[in-house]
């Protein structure tokens, strides 16, 4: 029986069936070989979550009072451009009323004509309270109020301070604290002081 040689390696080439080591060598440069058993989960700060939670919730607070706010304010003053206009009837219903004494009315027909105009004019002051609309009604000798008086014109006179209301030309008006309308003022102006050739051109 003849026997099968065994098979010998070529020296001049590489083994096919040999490992080649350097074929699974560790990687180089960046690369960080996984540790044993797999990576574990990074580690939460807890006091950190927990900051940024409050925080979120802060901005959600603001958020929705923010928001309940500007809802407020857009259905209290939707009805701004409409009540200035309705100041012009208020404002003529007073000078209708301030015109005419009642008490020396004889005729009938108009004492009951100027009670409409009064229950009218009575109507429309309650539809403005309804709607947080008030009326701003200086008096002379106050001092004026650039947020809520207007200046027309100056008044010579020395019975006020300078810069005191002298004259009062028609009332304000305000809409839930905020200014609807300026009232109409004359300011007192310090009238210049008498001197000796003014007396006598007065005498």
């Amino acid at each position: 029986m003849t026997q099968k040689p065994e098979h010998t390696p070529s020296v001049d080439g590489p083994n096919p069936h040999e490992r080649d080591d350097a074929a699974f060598e560790a990687p180089q440069g960046n690369a960080t070989p996984l540790p044993e058993g797999g990576t574990p989960a990074p580690k939460v700060d807890e006091v950190d979550f927990k900051d940024k939670y409050l925080r979120l919730m802060a901005d959600m607070e603001n958020l929705r009072k923010r928001t309940a706010r500007d809802v407020e304010d857009a259905r209290r003053f939707a009805v701004t451009a409409f009540a200035r206009d309705m100041l012009d009837v208020a404002d003529n219903l007073e000078r209708a009323l301030a015109a005419v004494q009642k008490d020396k009315i004889e005729n009938e027909h108009i004492k009951n004509m100027l009670s409409g105009v009064e229950m009218v004019s009575q109507q429309l002051e309650n539809v403005f309270k309804q709607f947080k609309i008030e009326k701003t009604n200086p008096q002379v000798g106050e001092k004026f109020n650039p947020e809520l008086h207007q200046a027309m014109f100056e008044v010579e006179t020395n019975t006020h301070p300078h810069g005191h209301i002298a004259q009062v030309m028609q009332a304000g008006y305000t809409i839930a604290g905020r200014l609807l309308r300026p009232a109409m003022v004359g300011t007192a102006k310090q009238a210049p002081a008498e001197t000796d050739d003014t007396k006598q051109k007065q005498a």
